[in-house]
């Protein structure tokens, strides 16, 4: 069994029964345990190891939280089990502000229901770095399982992570503007707290899909437009709404659609929020981002503040984020991490500080607000797409691209190659900066799909296509 659990950048996620099981989970608490013990018990001088335990709503999630609970206290650590669903960011606030040693949260984040999974929090309430992840991998199998209850204790983690979230978010302006909000929880962990803390601050908020299933009510569990057309149509319905917020089945994501439903794509959303933490907020901090986030975002830098790309994945944002000084972190698929909060995406907080941007602009309708600002931004041409590639020379195409890079794609100079590398320190991504302001292309091979998502922005649709098209020749090597 042991060697059909492969961790990934953030854990482990996998088929429920065939994958993730019982007996799955067991071997990944006692070989998270074994690590715990073999790393932290020297530095705890005779302290106990503590833990925290969290969960979603997906089938059987409570039933691993329970063994993976039971195992880590039968390995004489200290667990502090969750007493209800409850979203990653609550689960990870609370392992930083209790200074606990970790924190182990069972989801599969928007993954579909048929899977389940295991992430891992550091103490410093983010996601583990790789090479940590590999040693929990590497210890898989090596001793017995080990387990009993002593040592778990039943917690509330959301009153911890409400008291965060009335310090960090503006409510009375909230209130006096008149913002109400949509919030779609997507029948996952997000559930309805969303509502619970504007509403127990005095605002205005309903829910939808606020209950826990186990299918997601027939949805994919992320936030993108393709999934939302039911708040699209609530929303158009009822025009007493400021905006919706949608989050994922963990509650780390959140999407964003304006009052009218209309879908506010993830780049403009991350260039609004980049703009109230620099001009409004006036956060002093670096900005961090994603390879495939808007350029646009260039235009917040200044002499003492650094746009900081890195590779896809919120953990790149997370390193970034507790070794220097960051303002806001953003990937493309809506994450958002923040200054004085943790080095983790919180969809929760982020559908709050919308509301607290929205209510400071003198707008009670985020359409009016983002029309206004997008004068200022400029249009973004954006676009990716997926091309299925079933050669067996997949994690060989980008290191030998890079060796012999283009000197130009279509007709602008490249004037920068990055690279980016696997776990296993091979070229898994190349970033080819273009001549022109916004302009670049963007190639990542999948380690475990048939797949290179190829990604481009330009100052045209046309452009932004003709783009896509030569990365694809790239690939073929056709250019």
């Amino acid at each position: 069994m042991n060697n059909e659990i492969v961790f990934g950048t953030d854990g482990w996620r996998g088929l429920l029964d065939k994958e993730i099981n019982n007996e799955s989970t067991s071997l990944a608490a006692q070989a998270f345990s074994d690590y715990l013990i073999s790393e932290k018990s020297e530095a705890k001088c005779g302290r106990d190891l503590q833990v925290a335990v969290g969960f979603d709503g997906r089938r059987c999630s409570s039933e691993f939280a329970s063994i993976f609970a039971e195992v880590l206290s039968g390995n004489s650590i200290r667990v502090f089990l969750s007493d209800k669903v409850a979203p990653t960011p609550a689960l990870s606030f609370f392992v930083k502000e209790k200074e606990l040693d970790a924190g182990v949260m069972i989801t599969a984040s928007h993954n579909p229901p048929e899977y389940n999974g295991i992430k891992f929090k550091a103490s410093y309430g983010g996601p583990f770095c790789t090479e940590e992840t590999l040693k929990v991998e590497k210890l898989l199998g090596r001793s017995s399982i080990k387990r009993n209850s002593q040592n778990v204790v039943t917690t509330d983690l959301m009153e911890v992570y409400f008291g965060q979230l009335e310090s960090y978010i503006d409510f009375r302006s909230i209130r006096e503007a008149g913002i109400k909000i949509l919030a779609d929880s997507m029948a996952g962990a997000g559930r309805r707290y969303l509502e619970e803390i504007l509403k127990r601050n005095g605002c205005s908020c309903e829910t939808i899909f606020g209950t826990c299933s186990t299918d997601f009510c027939g949805r994919m569990p992320e936030p993108i437009e393709k999934n939302l057309t039911d708040s699209r149509i609530y929303l158009q319905e009822d025009p007493g709404f400021s905006f919706g917020a949608a989050t994922d089945g963990d509650a780390d994501r959140c999407g964003i659609l304006l009052e009218n439903g209309q879908w506010l794509s993830a780049q403009y959303t991350i260039l609004l929020l980049n703009d109230y933490f620099v001009n409004q907020r006036k956060v002093k901090g670096h900005l961090v981002k994603t390879s495939s986030v808007t350029d646009k975002i260039k235009q917040f830098e200044s002499a003492e503040r650094k746009v900081i790309d890195v590779q896809v994945g919120f953990k790149y944002i997370c390193e970034e984020m507790i070794s220097r000084d960051i303002a806001i972190g953003c990937e493309e698929s809506g994450g958002f991490g923040y200054k004085g909060h943790i080095p983790e995406r919180d969809g929760i907080l982020s559908a709050l500080i919308m509301a607290e941007m929205l209510s400071k602009s003198g707008y009670t309708e985020l359409s009016r607000y983002f029309e206004m600002k997008k004068r200022e931004f400029g249009s973004i041409f954006y676009d990716r797409i997926d091309y299925r590639y079933d050669g067996k020379d997949r994690t060989e195409i980008l290191p030998r691209l890079f060796s012999s890079p283009p000197k130009s794609i279509t007709e602008f100079p490249v004037l920068d190659i990055k690279e980016f590398y696997s776990s296993r320190g091979i070229i898994n991504g190349l970033k080819f900066t273009l001549k022109g302001d916004a302009r670049w292309l963007l190639m990542r091979a999948s380690e475990t799909e048939p797949l290179v998502r190829i990604y481009a922005e330009g100052n045209s649709s046309t452009e932004v296509e003709t783009l896509l098209r030569s990365g694809v020749n790239l690939l073929l090597n056709k250019n």
